[in-house]
């Protein structure tokens, strides 16, 4: 009887070579010689044999990153970027199944249900990092938004993966610089930033009565 990783193999082979999601479980099991209750054993369906593709690849990802004798020495911005870098690497071994696997999705901003184990592994880490940011004093604390960073990394991974599967440069070359700015700019907002200084400030004032009379406000 196969296994779920030969079932996943051959799922990939098969879309891959006829562009399309086999007719239906029976004949797929079929050219496995395997029965429909054997499939069922592993998955719920093709979709469900898609998530764990996509969920694999996030989880060996990470598994790589952390791997790193240097990794408990990053700061919080140098993880996430090591985090993407990493992943675009283990993508490209599954390239052809990306795009075909994403091409069935038009590009909106809900998340694809092949992607929503991704999203909640994603999601823990993004939330691991930032803590530990925040922690360090390396991001800012900021009462209301703190809470939104990881959904903003997430916006992040959406861009960069839709960025990667349209990138024609020699090595995706493009993609790493996407990455760059894209992780940067984004923990630059993060970030301590003039405007934290100004409402600080203004909390000052606010807090200073007797101030506030001399200056006649």
């Amino acid at each position: 009887m196969a296994n779920a990783d030969q079932i996943k193999k051959s799922y990939i082979d098969y879309v891959l070579t006829h562009g399309e999601a086999p007719k239906s479980v029976y004949n797929f099991a079929k050219k496995l010689k395997i029965s429909e209750a054997d499939f069922y054993e592993f998955y719920s369906s093709f979709a469900a044999i898609e998530k764990a593709v996509w969920e694999d690849m996030t989880m060996e990802t990470l598994a790589k990153i952390r791997d790193q004798e240097v990794w408990s020495k990053y700061s919080a911005r140098e993880k996430m970027l090591s985090f993407f870098y990493s992943y675009i690497e283990v993508l490209k071994t599954q390239r052809s199944f990306i795009i075909y696997s994403l091409k069935k999705h038009p590009k909106r901003l809900t998340t694809p249900d092949i992607l929503t184990g991704v999203k909640m592994l994603f999601l823990d880490f993004a939330e691991e990092i930032i803590n530990e940011g925040l922690d360090s004093g390396e991001l800012a604390n900021r009462k209301f938004f703190s809470k939104k960073y990881k959904d903003a990394l997430w916006l992040q991974f959406g861009f960069i993966i839709n960025f990667w599967t349209d990138d024609d440069s020699a090595a995706f070359e493009k993609t790493d610089e996407a990455i760059e700015k894209g992780i940067n700019v984004t923990f630059d907002l993060f970030q301590r930033s003039p405007i934290d200084n100004l409402f600080e400030y203004g909390k000052f004032l606010t807090r200073n009565g007797k101030f506030k009379e001399k200056m006649g406000i």
